[in-house]
This record gives C-alpha cells, sequence and structure tokens, in this order.
C-alpha cells in the first residue's frame, strides 16, 4: 500500500485492516455493474493524472495473402484527447468507543460504515460509466450520453414482447455498423423486472429469448432511469475502463477521538468507438 494512505498512522491492528478491504471488496464487487461488461486497464498507479484516449476508424475486413502485400485497410486513430482520471471517494466514520469496546471484549470490530462507503463508490462509478458526469469543467462522456452513439426508440415494455423487440432491433443497429457482439444490455431494476414474464406462448421468460441475443449479458443497475437502456458491443477494441487506483481504503485522520477513513478510487471510461453503442431511448413526452 502507498504511504499517500496513511494507512499505519490509522489504530488499527493487521487484522482489522485486513477485515476492512475484505468487506469493502465485496461490497463494491456486489454492486458495481459497468464493470462485468467493460474491461478494464491498468492500475497505473495513483501519479497517473490523466490518460490518452483514441477514437479507433477502420472496419474493413483483414486482408488474406501469400506475400502480406495485399491492402487491407487500417485501423487508425481519428483523433486523440488526454482524459483526465478523476477521483471517486466516500469517507466514513469509526468511533473510538467501537474500537475499544473490539479490543477489550476481542470481538470484530464493526465495518459496516465501510461496506456502505464502498457500496456508494461502487454506484457513483456506475453512474459515471453509464450517465457521464461534468467535473471540474470537464466533460466526462457516458455510455448512455456519448456523441455518435445509435439511437432507436422505445416500446411500452409493460407489453408482452416489446423488450424482445426493442433489443432485436438495437442488436440489428449494431450490425449494420459492423459491430458483430457480444452484445450486453444494461438497464434499471424496473425495466429488469419487465422481462421476467412469460413470453408469449413459448413457456419461456421473456428475460431467456433476450439473453439469447444478448449472450454477454442482461444486468440492472439503478443509476439508469426507466426511459433508457443500453445494448454494448463488448470488448477493449470499443472501450475500457483506465484505472490509476482501485478500490482502495486510506486514513484520513482523528477528529473529537473518533477516527476518519476514506473509501476513492481513481479511473475514467475511454470510449473509442461510440458506434459499439446503441441506446433505447423513450420518446420525449411518452
Amino acid at each position: 500500500m502507498g504511504d499517500y494512505l496513511l494507512r499505519d498512522q490509522a489504530p488499527l491492528s493487521s487484522e482489522q485492516w485486513e477485515r476492512i478491504d475484505g468487506t469493502v471488496k465485496s461490497a463494491a464487487e456486489r454492486n458495481l455493474v459497468g464493470r462485468r461488461i467493460i474491461p478494464l486497464l491498468g492500475p497505473f498507479g495513483p501519479g497517473v493524472q490523466a490518460i490518452p484516449s483514441d477514437m479507433l476508424a477502420g472496419v474493413e475486413q483483414g486482408a488474406v495473402s501469400f506475400l502480406g502485400e495485399e491492402e487491407g485497410g487500417l485501423v487508425h486513430a481519428t483523433g486523440r484527447e488526454y482524459v483526465p482520471l478523476p477521483m471517486i471517494y466516500k469517507d466514513f466514520r469509526l468511533h473510538w468507543r467501537d474500537l475499544e469496546t473490539a479490543a477489550q471484549l476481542g470481538i470484530p470490530l464493526d465495518v459496516s460504515a465501510a461496506a456502505a462507503a464502498a457500496t456508494f463508490c461502487a454506484r457513483t462509478e456506475d453512474d459515471l460509466i453509464f450517465n457521464g458526469c461534468q467535473v471540474s469543467g470537464y466533460r466526462y462522456a457516458g455510455l448512455t450520453t456519448v456523441e455518435g452513439r445509435t439511437q432507436v426508440a422505445m416500446s411500452n415494455w409493460a407489453e408482452a414482447g416489446a423488450a424482445f423487440n426493442d433489443v432485436v432491433i438495437a442488436t440489428q443497429k449494431l450490425v449494420e455498423n459492423e459491430l458483430f457482439g457480444p452484445y450486453a444490455l444494461v438497464v434499471n431494476p424496473r425495466l429488469y423486472a419487465n422481462l421476467n414474464r412469460l413470453f408469449g406462448n413459448t413457456g419461456v421468460l421473456e428475460l431467456q429469448q433476450v439473453q439469447r441475443l444478448a449472450t454477454a449479458g442482461v444486468f440492472q443497475t439503478p443509476v439508469l432511469s426507466d426511459s433508457v437502456a443500453v445494448v454494448v458491443s463488448v470488448g477493449a477494441e470499443n472501450m475500457d475502463l483506465a484505472v490509476a487506483q482501485d478500490l482502495v481504503t486510506a486514513f484520513l485522520e482523528t477528529s473529537k477521538l473518533n477516527h476518519i477513513f476514506r473509501v476513492m478510487e481513481i479511473l475514467a471510461l475511454r470510449i473509442k468507438r461510440p458506434a459499439a453503442i446503441c441506446t433505447i431511448e423513450r420518446p420525449a413526452g411518452s
């Protein structure tokens, strides 16, 4: 662990730190959705403050030749920007009397506050990935907001079969852009619940039918509204999550005998091919 985390200054034993670290990791893994469909790049280290991000073009088939002299097109960057890597964090407090109770009675330290902080960090990370945000004047694009994505209209998912038909249309649009998957679908919990019903007279759930198209998985996250769903052609060639510092807990200070900690991470989404994203959006006013 880096010295900047100040962990050796906290009044915790190594076993208590292990308990906090394990709790933070498990809480984050339960809640993170974006990482299930987007590959990670890194970690580079917390000193890396920006990373280049290229927009890629060149969708021709590869060449076939005995001598390697045939032209096969070129995958190339049509533009490059340097993306600042923002810090996502949530602080929590451990009361000194709880530490004394654990020490005197020999019982495990209650680290539920650390779990809550990790959960909020995970939620914020997914919000950054799916919706983007603006930080200190820099606008981070999300999967549902990036320019150049494909958009199709959302029908009424309260009607059986509507969600499946919308996903079919979305995947067809991606195929037209020569993005052949595998595809992942991400929706909010309400829309996900709508998928758990019988699909016509087939005897199977509509969710199962959708999963035949979205073979990379169907996921739910509360950071999306029920007016949008997103279909992604997954792969590092299309997007990745650049990580300088993965989720970790640092010690901040002691105030009024109580101890303040911070769960934090440093990362940013890099979208290399916006055409690999198709959002299914409810028309305004409907």
